[in-house]
């Protein structure tokens, strides 16, 4: 069976492109849910997917249920290393990973007081540590999510 290159929605509010698949992929391609990739995988793959919870869902409060239900409806989860035509907002999790998404010319700007992360509001293009505890704290995903609020995010309609 030939690599997917993406698990979740087609037309994504948020592409989250991370370096490596999941084990088992082939069989969360057809129905993804965030409880099955966790089960198939680790407890590495839960930070993951919490995380892309925390800062797709539309309401802050509500990213468990979020995570728990619409979360690969409205998001996904992308291997090469290339911008999804289709996503709405695209983010790169690693600075490893960014370099392997060549050619790609952004103007992205740090965020205030986490020069860390990054958005290019242009190429609607967030760049942030892995997505990882250590690296991306409850203090950080705050900020990011101000962020993307002042710029729409969660205003725009959930596809």
């Amino acid at each position: 069976m030939p690599q997917t290159d993406r698990l979740g929605s087609d037309t994504p509010h948020l592409a989250l492109y991370l370096p490596h698949r999941p084990n088992n992929m082939e069989h969360l391609v057809d129905t993804p849910s965030a409880q099955a990739l966790v089960m198939a995988n680790s407890n590495h793959w839960r930070k993951i997917v919490t995380l892309l919870a925390k800062i797709a869902s539309p309401a802050a409060e509500d990213w468990r249920q979020f995570r728990d239900g619409p979360l690969f409806q409205n998001t996904a989860l992308c291997f090469n290393p290339e911008l999804n035509n289709h996503a709405r907002w695209h983010w790169i999790g690693g600075k490893d990973n960014l370099g392997r998404f060549t050619p790609l010319t952004h103007q992205a700007a740090p965020l205030a007081g986490c020069p860390e992360v990054t958005i290019d509001p242009a190429l609607r293009l967030l760049l942030t540590p892995y997505p990882d505890y250590r690296q991306l704290s409850n203090q950080t995903v705050e900020r990011i999510r101000a962020a993307l609020t002042a710029l729409d995010f969660y205003g725009e309609p959930l596809p």
